[in-house]
């Protein structure tokens, strides 16, 4: 049964990022765009714009429990104004409009930003609860380019398998659950809405067909998208719905209309107390997610971007968000703050680095094939839109 964490709130501190310092004017390309980078701070301009996974900016609103944007405004002086997105394509869309100074990326959208020119290199150096992130989150594929980082992690963790336990028996232990054309919940299973859903097939046929040789769920030729998109359409017939707004999840899974679905540890947070439904990590592994928080190139407000970056990766503001929403800190220090740290393998490399974090797909083969050319993204676009039909 999904609970919220805590009954109670944390006191949240920030560290002030220099005083009367003028804004550059200019700054130093770096990285995969002609993006500059700021090389200073100037005074805080008094609002920011986040653009964010839904539970990534929790004012009270939700529950009183939970809030870390409060004291980051009272401390910083810059009002937050958020906007949530349930895909990373719709975050990648929003982002293009030059709306929010501030995006809470995942690794499947990091790689479009940094390529479109929508989110500058990002100076570590302003930014001083960087030194604790662990070390295992920085500089990789989804978040750097050539060294030079382009954003702060935030937090990580796995895509579980929701079911509910009045229904679904015996308790799933395999995706097979909703991947098996033959399932007995016809018609009550979902799916996630997005075609980075393509890596969640990947994995499952990882184990269940081995021949395929797929060993990175994101790095794809065409056989094998190919098998992934047979294994999502003999699903279809299976699905009631699919969904991207976890609201809608959440009810579906509350109502009984879902009985099994890959779920996110927020939509257990935020299920009925009554609602008889578990989440697990099944023996295939999973996908999953390592956020990295990201200014626009286009910020209006970039003192207040870099004082929301260096806040909410403090140990404090770390611990109480990614526990809220379910996953592990980045912040080395944040389990100080959090009680259930051992149960998400906080500060574990060996275990981060056997999720198959979101990734872009690309034609250079990411597994380090040369022999063959592997489908990206647009071609995942395409194979999505043909499951669905």
């Amino acid at each position: 049964m999904g609970t919220k964490r805590g009954t109670k709130a944390i006191a949240i501190s920030v560290v002030a990022l220099g005083t009367a310092l003028v804004l550059s004017a200019c700054g130093t390309s770096s990285g995969g765009n002609s993006v500059k980078m700021l090389d200073k701070l100037g005074d805080n301009e008094g609002q920011v714009n986040l653009l964010i996974w839904p539970g990534y900016a929790e004012d009270g609103t939700n529950d009183p429990a939970y809030d870390w944007v409060t004291p980051f405004e009272e401390q910083t002086g810059c009002k937050v104004t958020s906007k949530t997105f349930g895909t990373s394509d719709e975050a990648v869309s929003l982002m293009k409009t030059g709306d929010y100074d501030v995006v809470s990326a995942s690794g499947d959208a990091t790689e479009r930003l940094i390529a479109g020119g929508e989110v500058a290199p990002v100076n570590t150096g302003l930014i001083p609860n960087y030194a604790d992130v662990y070390d295992y989150l920085k500089d990789r594929q989804w978040n750097s380019v050539d060294g030079q980082a382009y954003g702060v992690p935030h937090g990580y963790g796995a895509n579980l398998l929701a079911y509910n336990t009045e229904v679904v028996s015996p308790a799933p232990t395999s995706w097979d659950v909703v991947f098996d054309a033959e399932s007995p919940y016809k018609g009550k299973i979902s799916g996630y809405d997005s075609p980075i859903y393509i890596a969640d097939a990947a994995v499952y046929l990882m184990s269940h067909n081995p021949e395929l040789k797929i060993t990175n769920p994101y790095a794809l030729d065409e056989t094998q998208l190919a098998a992934a998109v047979d294994l999502l359409k003999g699903q279809r017939a299976n699905v009631g719905e699919y969904w991207s707004d976890y609201l809608k999840a959440i009810d579906a899974l509350n109502s009984g209309t879902t009985v099994a679905t890959t779920t996110w540890q927020v939509i257990m947070n935020y299920l009925d107390p009554t609602a008889t439904v578990k989440a697990v990590l099944p023996d295939e592994g999973a996908t999953g997610w390592s956020d990295t928080w990201m200014i626009s190139s286009k910020s209006a407000n970039p003192n207040c971007a870099y004082a929301w970056m260096n806040y909410i990766i403090s140990p404090e503001a770390n611990g109480m968000a990614t526990g809220y929403f379910g996953e592990a800190p980045s912040n080395s220090k944040a389990c100080d703050f959090r009680e259930d740290c051992a149960a998400f393998n906080a500060g574990d490399a060996a275990f981060s680095d056997k999720l198959y974090y979101w990734t872009t797909p690309v034609a250079a083969c990411l597994d380090g094939r040369t022999d063959v050319t592997c489908t990206d993204y647009t071609q995942w676009t395409a194979a999505w839109q043909e499951i669905k039909g």
